[in-house]
């Protein structure tokens, strides 16, 4: 059986990629902070779990629970702008020196294994480009954001440098069910509380690119298995740009609840006006003529809060 390792697999995107590559018959090892009942696991699809920083010592472990792997998948590191605010060197920690460790960890003792790091569309910034390439800019302005470049930047210099097989996937709006934070999942706690009115930071225009998670699962599985020189960086999303005020009234349509809805007018810190991916090199690769559309995964998401709560 193959073996694959995911990093950060307890977080949201690392549960549902773990699921499916299990689904698909493979033995999926995890690494990353907090502790994780065997039993509860498994359930996720990780049959093995080392609590604990990405460093040499637990990547040593996991090589004699399983073997080496053929892919490990990234995804550990600072995971928002706001973290980032408000303690910069602790995400650099998770971000930067994890992915540093990783890559000279694969060098030197794993050269065949694939590594599939995540990055953000927080690289490119306030740029408002209508549809940012692979090629930028770049005008980040949250440590998130210059941490991530930092995370592709080395990917990139281990590749060239020393022949490692990796590649980064920049992943924009990311949401879907178990997601428990930003923009989703604010919105419905408040119309559970105060289902007739909502006060929201912002300005309601600020564009997003919004990927599903099963779909976001299908470009980092793509990405593995891409062999060409020269492709260290991968646009994750869709193509389409859906500004927050249509989404919070999907919400509130999924709700079935038509409350008052009034925005602050103030550009939140570090929060683009508009992050829209031109996916024109991920469509070579990986088909999302059939991703999950917006408006139904906004009501599957509604449908599991209302659930949980």
């Amino acid at each position: 059986m193959a073996v694959v390792w995911v990093t950060g697999a307890k977080g949201f995107i690392g549960r549902h990629l773990s699921r499916h590559l299990a689904a698909q018959g493979l033995n999926v090892l995890g690494l990353g902070h907090g502790a994780w009942p065997a039993e509860t696991a498994q359930q996720e699809g990780v049959s093995g779990w080392i609590n604990g920083e990405v460093d040499a010592a637990n990547l040593w472990q996991l090589q004699r629970i399983s073997g080496l792997p053929s892919v490990v998948y990234h995804m550990a590191g600072g995971s928002s702008v706001g973290v980032s605010l408000q303690s910069p060197q602790e995400d650099y920690h998770r971000t930067v020196t994890s992915t540093s460790n990783l890559l000279e960890w694969v060098r030197c003792h794993s050269p065949e294994t694939k590594i599939v790091a995540i990055s953000s569309a927080a690289v490119y910034g306030n740029s408002n480009a209508s549809n940012l390439t692979e090629e930028g800019p770049y005008t980040p302005f949250s440590p998130y954001g210059f941490h991530k470049k930092q995370v592709e930047l080395m990917c990139e210099s281990y590749v060239r440098s020393f022949g490692v097989k990796a590649i980064v996937v920049r992943l924009f709006s990311i949401y879907g069910s178990g997601l428990r934070k930003q923009l989703l999942w604010d919105v419905c706690t408040k119309l559970a509380d105060t289902p007739h009115a909502l006060q929201l930071q912002g300005t309601g225009e600020e564009l997003r690119d919004w990927v599903h998670v099963s779909d976001a699962v299908r470009i980092l599985v793509a990405a593995s298995k891409i062999s060409e020189p020269n492709v260290y960086v991968l646009n994750g999303g869709t193509g389409f740009g859906t500004n927050v005020k249509t989404v919070v009234q999907y919400l509130c349509d999924a709700w079935e609840q038509n409350p008052s809805i009034t925005f602050s007018g103030q550009q939140r810190p570090g929060d683009p006006l508009s992050l829209i991916s031109d996916n024109s090199r991920l469509s070579r690769y990986c088909d999302l003529s059939g991703a999950m559309p917006l408006r139904q995964g906004i009501l599957d998401y509604v449908t599991w809060f209302k659930e949980k709560r």
